[in-house]
């Protein structure tokens, strides 16, 4: 299925964002647009595809969802630092894009230093958080302690072993259903995930990792649509 409703209004969707009926409006996480840029200042040179990918799965977002309004929620941008032009320019057209159809709010994340100087001349603001739906909207690296919430920052993934193979591994949504907390999987292609797995430790969001992550409900994301996979605790004992 394509998409799935955790709580009335509100669906995880196969296209790594969240759906709203409040609008209705689309929430994606985690772009890390200039991705390849940010590598070949270190030297490393991989082909320019994170963009073009990005592009071309946010139209597919505004065909199938028609969003009024759209919230990127944090780490627009990958580098911590003053973006050079062609990833400033990167920025821009994905967010030019989303402008033509719909109202946009862009939340700032810990790696968008420096991002109003690229908003400033497009009539936007990067605000910390917004409040739509009766969800508070923030990225994730901070906790304002409000409830219900939906972060990113986390890039949740799960991995499943294999009987007969390495098994798999998958982007996931992470509902803390009890303490109302929802977690995006990163909207970037080029994302590797972060394993969840039942040690504190390896959790990054402060409202997960101070939650009873375990019980947090995990909806994988996959090329055959999203698939309920049942509370984290119980995730770890299953195999392919």
């Amino acid at each position: 299925m394509r998409s799935c409703e955790i709580l009335p209004g509100v669906r995880v969707t196969n296209d790594r964002c969240l759906i709203l009926d409040d609008g209705p409006t689309a929430v994606l996480g985690d772009l890390h647009l200039g991705y390849e840029s940010a590598l070949e200042e270190e030297g490393m040179y991989i082909p320019r595809m994170n963009t073009g990918s990005i592009r071309d799965a946010v139209n597919s977002i505004l065909s199938e969802y028609e969003p009024r309004r759209v919230v990127l929620l944090g780490d627009i941008k990958h580098d911590f630092k003053r973006s050079k032009r062609e990833a400033r320019d990167e920025v821009r057209k994905i967010i030019e894009l989303l402008m033509e159809v719909s109202e946009v709010t862009v939340v700032r994340g810990n790696h968008d230093n420096f991002l109003q100087n690229i908003l400033s001349d497009m009539g936007l603001n990067a605000v910390n958080h917004t409040d739509i739906g009766g969800f508070r909207m923030e990225h994730g690296h901070e906790d304002s302690g409000v409830r219900p919430v939906v972060i990113g920052h986390e890039h949740p993934s799960i991995r499943i072993p294999g009987a007969m193979s390495g098994g798999m591994k998958m982007h996931c949504f992470v509902h803390q259903r009890e303490e109302g907390i929802i977690v995006l999987p990163p909207f970037s292609p080029f994302s590797s995930g972060n394993d969840l797995v039942l040690d504190g430790k390896c959790i990054m969001a402060p409202a997960l990792s101070s939650s009873n992550y375990p019980e947090a409900d995990i909806y994988g994301v996959s090329e055959v649509g999203v698939m309920r996979l049942g509370k984290l605790k119980d995730v770890m004992d299953i195999t392919i």
